[in-house]
């Protein structure tokens, strides 16, 4: 597969919502696109779907991002096609929800490798394509979550929390590079994500839909050089709020609005 004829862009969790929109709005300017989710069957609908309504050449990827290895996999299969990657979006993503003490180890685990190992591990492997191309973008999608810690979103919250601070920390070191760095933080977004949870503890507020999150990330990418965009004025005033409040009345708000106290053998 020859894709260099126009910028390419890898989309992780693109089998539906975010990633989904993502891929979508990036084929309609003219992106060619490397689509990677599990669902193998939803990628080739997806594929088909952009080459007839935007001429993309498209590429789906099945992968599993909570094995080992499944970044350095990818990197290899785009290096194996002479594929040069100008756009980077890490939108694969879950979460689990409880007390921290009642958490299945092993889902933890996947989280954690989903949410932390593949986005992290995906950027370095392809940051350097991505600072030598007139297009290069580096689009994090993180959460509200990851500005305070959350009671019953313990795991969940943290993994966003090192997303937001590690786009944060490479939109400083690339700066002046001409790479685009964004870490999207919506608030709760309607996808499979609370399917997925099995858990409506993330509903957390008003629930966006997939177009007004994505207007809001595109909106920035065109207008903005900021490094991180919350999604919502009333998610950008409790975000400002948790920093400046106390930990202990962050903690309390947090655990409120998540439904109170778990019990530990829940």
């Amino acid at each position: 597969m020859s894709i260099q004829r126009r910028p390419v862009a890898v989309v992780t969790g693109a089998s539906s919502g975010l990633g989904r929109g993502f891929a979508i709005r990036l084929a309609a300017r003219g992106y060619d696109l490397v689509v990677v989710a599990r669902r193998r069957a939803r990628l080739e609908e997806l594929a088909l779907e952009l080459r007839a309504e935007h001429g993309v050449a498209v590429l789906p990827l099945s992968c599993d991002l909570a094995r080992p290895g499944a970044p350095a996999r990818i990197a290899q299969q785009l290096a194996d096609s002479d594929i040069r990657v100008d756009a980077l979006v890490n939108c694969a993503g879950f979460g689990t929800a409880g007390h921290f003490a009642a958490e299945d180890p092993d889902r933890v685990e996947q989280e954690i490798a989903v949410d932390v190992t593949a986005p992290t591990l995906l950027a370095r492997l392809l940051l350097p394509d991505l600072m030598r191309s007139p297009h290069g973008l580096l689009l994090m999608v993180s959460s509200t979550a990851s500005h305070q810690p959350v009671p019953s979103l313990a795991v969940y919250a943290a993994c966003k929390a090192y997303v937001t601070s590690l786009s944060a920390a490479i939109w400083q070191e690339t700066r002046g590079s001409g790479l685009r760095v964004l870490a999207l933080c919506p608030g709760p977004t309607d996808t499979e994500f609370f399917e997925a949870a099995g858990s409506d503890r993330f509903k957390v507020g008003r629930v966006a839909g997939v177009d007004e999150v994505l207007d809001a990330a595109f909106r920035v990418i065109d207008e903005s050089d900021a490094p991180v965009v919350t999604v919502g004025l009333r998610n950008r005033v409790q975000a400002l709020a948790a920093k400046i409040a106390p930990l202990r009345v962050s903690l309390a708000l947090s655990e409120r609005a998540t439904g109170g106290k778990v019990p530990v053998s829940a």
